[in-house]
């Protein structure tokens, strides 16, 4: 949690998920600020507070080494596994290159719909094909025959 009011949608969200079991963060702000409350009753009930994201990593640690060995393979960007994306995926693919390139941009060159778009690349994504780049665009990560 970055911010909540003390009666706030976030603090029910948290709340839900505390109750199954989840990590909940909690970023202290200004004790003047009333949208900052929220984060410190959390901090109060139990939350773990967030100074960096050292903090973070401490706390679930143990989590990223699993996630990491239950990451899809490098080899999942290889020709033959290109043969199962549709015809859609592999046409935004044939518009994605190595100079990161906005969903806007994606949508004109591909004449896609913007929630197409958005699907297949986060379907690329997974597959690791394209990596999501800072400011909304996207990049290819391997150059295949395709």
């Amino acid at each position: 949690m970055v911010e909540a009011a003390l009666r706030s949608g976030s603090l029910i969200t948290a709340r839900y998920a505390s109750e199954q079991g989840r990590e909940v963060f909690a970023i202290p702000g200004s004790i003047h600020t009333p949208q900052a409350r929220g984060c410190h009753h959390l901090i109060r009930q139990g939350a773990k507070l967030v100074e960096s994201e050292q903090d973070i990593i401490e706390e679930l640690g143990p989590l990223l080494h699993v996630a990491c060995s239950t990451a899809i393979p490098a080899a999942a960007g290889s020709a033959e596994n290109l043969s199962d994306l549709s015809a859609e995926a592999l046409q935004l693919l044939a518009h994605i290159g190595a100079a990161p390139v906005s969903v806007d941009s994606l949508v004109v060159r591909s004449g896609l719909t913007a929630d197409a778009v958005s699907s297949i690349l986060l379907l690329l994504e997974l597959r690791g094909l394209v990596a999501s780049q800072p400011g909304g665009t996207y990049s290819r990560l391997r150059r295949d025959n395709t």
